[in-house]
């Protein structure tokens, strides 16, 4: 797969399933360390998650890179790149933006006729709407900092360097950009299971909003709520990453199943 879209922090798993890890605004592929060196430590068993996480254009390494005006066209590049994967059977997992570019990104890739997700873990968003995020639409850089800042997580603490943060507006500015140009345009719910994951007090996506996901599948969905605000999941790293886990075992016990 072409490193310039992803990146493996973890050891490369040769059996079991791939999870393709999606940013949230403003974040890069790092974020998902913890998360990659959880899933990919012990033995290559077979029973194993081979972790990449998706390098947006415009940040890190590519932040000479123009970024896609929208999450659309960001998910149409994304699934671009996929169709040149390995067929291995692989999963999302997608946190804020980040779960919104994996559920378009899916759909992309049923456009296309190509091979899907064999699940979807989306994090930290509500289902889609005809209309905008009020949380997505900030009107200039003191807004964006402010609603970055008021979210915490690892990501906020790095905006007291006025450095950092001059390094950081110009993925965000882009980001926010195309959160707030987005529209769920309508669409048949996908063949996909979905497992979705939320804070109990993230003051931006209500439990409420992210249980509207079951409206997106025809193919199963649990909901799991994490005590913690819009970053949970760095208080809960072990579960999350047990829950992934839990989900990609019961794809593989599945095919071994429908094999027999």
């Amino acid at each position: 797969m072409n490193s310039q879209w992803f990146r493996r922090f973890g050891e490369a798993r040769s059996g079991g399933v791939r999870l393709i890890c999606f940013p949230h605004a403003g974040g890069s592929a790092s974020v998902y360390v913890p998360l990659s060196r959880r899933l990919s430590s012990g033995p290559d068993d077979g029973d194993g998650v081979d972790v990449l996480a998706v390098q947006y254009p415009g940040r890190q390494d590519r932040r000479n890179e123009t970024p896609p005006a929208g999450i659309v066209e960001l998910a149409g590049r994304i699934a671009e790149e996929l169709g040149t994967a390995d067929g291995r059977p692989y999963a999302f997992f997608g946190h804020s933006m980040g779960a919104l570019l994996a559920h378009e990104t899916a759909r992309a890739l049923v456009t296309r006729g190509a091979p899907v997700p064999v699940r979807l873990f989306l994090s930290g968003r509500g289902a889609p709407t005809p209309y905008p995020n009020r949380h997505d639409v900030l009107a200039d850089d003191r807004e964006i900092l402010a609603a970055v800042r008021s979210l915490g997580g690892t990501g906020a603490t790095v905006l007291a360097d006025p450095e950092l943060v001059e390094m950081a507006l110009p993925a965000l500015r882009a980001d926010y950009r195309a959160l707030a140009s987005y529209r769920w345009s309508g669409g048949a719910p996908l063949d996909i299971p979905m497992t979705v994951l939320a804070g109990r007090d993230d003051p931006v996506v209500a439990v409420e909003e992210a249980a509207r996901w079951r409206e997106f599948t025809r193919a199963g969905y649990e909901l799991e709520v994490f005590p913690g605000g819009h970053f949970y999941l760095d208080q809960h790293l072990d579960a999350v990453a047990g829950l992934v886990l839990s989900g990609v075992h019961a794809h593989m016990r599945a095919a071994v199943q429908g094999g027999q």
